[in-house]
């Protein structure tokens, strides 16, 4: 056994803080061994934990001293054990009591575990108190690196939610995205707020971003609280309205909806990108878009084809893109990171990887989306909006486009290839089929015909190519 993180000095609150934080990452087959004296708070840390699980549903937890055993339920459709073994004489009486096969299939926490013999693999959660300040523990986290490791977090996490005055509220998570970050949804009466939980030290450039965006009137999340030490960003709660569900529950607002879109990009690129963004280049384009050379030919049984695909791509962009300043490109700007709020201003999520890039990237972007299709005729539409407010020259822009798009679907399906093989992220997969058709309407633009030639040989993801991506 491990010890994996440390909770020092906690009060009452701090310590229902970790609970109600530890609520919402813990899975059945999970089992919590709480140790401490008599008064040392494992009862009010079971109390918490259980009422955070329960939500709306929450209901009296008593200790079990006297029942040994209380069992609850959760709106998860998970059952939580709360043991007290305080008054067991014997280990086996844990088979009695049922708690042998909760341990396979439930949430358990229990109190006196010394007294119920060995345990399997339990996360031990160890509650001191101060002796010169008996209203303060010390809070001890304990267990195996491989089961328990990420438990290393929650510490720093109970300390920035208590810090920032949420510590009643109970976290829901939130679903991620393809990066290790991980999200929770903060709910306290009626307010909310939404936890970032990146890696240590890489909140920086978001919250660059953030403040850059925030500056020039676009409403990207208000920062409340943070320990970028720890990759901690307590933000505003934008809400759920994600463009991609209004568009799947309401399709008759497509066009309204793209045209704001289209219109925020307009005013986006109103401005010049900052100094502290990278440079997304011709070289820097052609380097990214190596992504699919590397992966996407070698898994679907053509190693070597598409190997010219990169330095094509930076000619291009030298002949077709450098004649033009370039803005500033989210990077991921489409329907999953965008938040509808009716007449007020766009949300905007997922910035922190932003570019100085040419301003059909995240025009591409939001209308050649991955995830769903997106009529032809809108993103014509589209096109020419920008064109017009921008004041472009319509064919250079159009060129420009096409190759942007290409560039970025390549790479896309590059990443995609590499999720799958190398993190087991097999989901994406789906998508291909949809990625490629975008490349080969970006390759029929007549500019696009070297890039067509550097692709000669690549099959397309065709359900036998997926499966065989997927088996490797």
């Amino acid at each position: 056994m491990t010890l994996l993180a440390t909770l020092d000095p906690a009060d009452a609150d701090l310590t229902a803080c970790l609970a109600r934080v530890m609520a919402a990452v813990l899975k059945p087959g999970d089992v919590i061994a709480l140790e401490g004296a008599v008064g040392a708070g494992k009862t009010h840390f079971a109390r918490a934990f259980i009422r955070a699980r329960q939500g709306d549903l929450a209901e009296d937890v008593p200790s079990p001293t006297f029942t040994l055993v209380q069992t609850y339920a959760d709106p998860l459709g998970t059952e939580i054990w709360h043991a007290d073994l305080y008054r067991l004489t014997h280990p086996d009486e844990m088979a009695e009591l049922g708690l042998d096969q909760a341990m396979q299939d439930s949430i358990v926490l229990i109190e006196w575990p010394d007294h119920g013999g060995e345990l399997p693999d339990p996360l031990t959660i160890g509650l001191e108190p101060i002796a010169e300040f008996p209203d303060l523990r010390r809070i001890t986290l304990a267990g195996s690196e491989a089961h328990w490791g990420l438990m290393t977090r929650l510490p720093a996490i109970a300390r920035l939610i208590h810090r920032a005055g949420w510590a009643d509220a109970r976290l829901v998570p939130l679903a991620g995205d393809a990066s290790s970050r991980r999200y929770f949804r903060l709910l306290d009466g009626d307010r909310s707020a939404v936890l970032m939980d990146a890696a240590p030290g890489t909140t920086g450039p978001y919250v660059a971003m953030t403040q850059w965006l925030r500056g020039r009137g676009l409403h990207a999340p208000e920062i409340l609280a943070t320990d970028q030490v720890e990759g901690l960003l307590l933000l505003e709660d934008l809400g759920d309205d994600l463009i991609a569900r209004v568009l799947e529950g309401e399709p008759a607002l497509a066009r309204r909806i793209y045209d704001r879109m289209t219109d925020l990009l307009v005013e986006l690129h109103g401005h010049a990108p900052p100094e502290f963004v990278l440079r997304l280049n011709g070289a820097e384009l052609a380097r990214q878009a190596g992504l699919f050379a590397e992966y996407y030919p070698p898994a679907a049984g053509a190693p070597g084809k598409g190997a010219a695909v990169s330095a094509v791509i930076q000619e291009l962009h030298k002949e077709l893109a450098e004649d033009i300043a370039p803005v500033l490109g989210l990077r991921d700007f489409h329907a999953e990171n965008l938040i509808w709020r009716d007449d007020a201003p766009l949300g905007i999520l997922d910035f922190q990887d932003a570019v100085a890039v040419h301003p059909a990237y995240d025009l591409v972007s939001g209308l050649q989306d991955a995830r769903r299709d997106v009529d032809p005729q809108v993103e014509a539409a589209q096109i020419d909006r920008y064109i017009a407010a921008r004041g472009l020259d319509p064919d250079r822009f159009r060129a420009a486009y096409a190759l942007l798009g290409a560039q970025r679907n390549l790479r896309i399906m590059g990443i995609f290839t590499r999720l799958a093989q190398l993190e087991g992220k097999r989901r994406y997969l789906a998508f291909m089929p949809r990625v490629w058709a975008l490349i080969q309407r970006d390759l029929a633009h007549p500019a696009l015909a070297p890039l067509a030639a550097a692709l000669e040989g690549v099959p397309a993801p065709t359900p036998q190519v997926i499966e065989r991506i997927a088996a490797a």
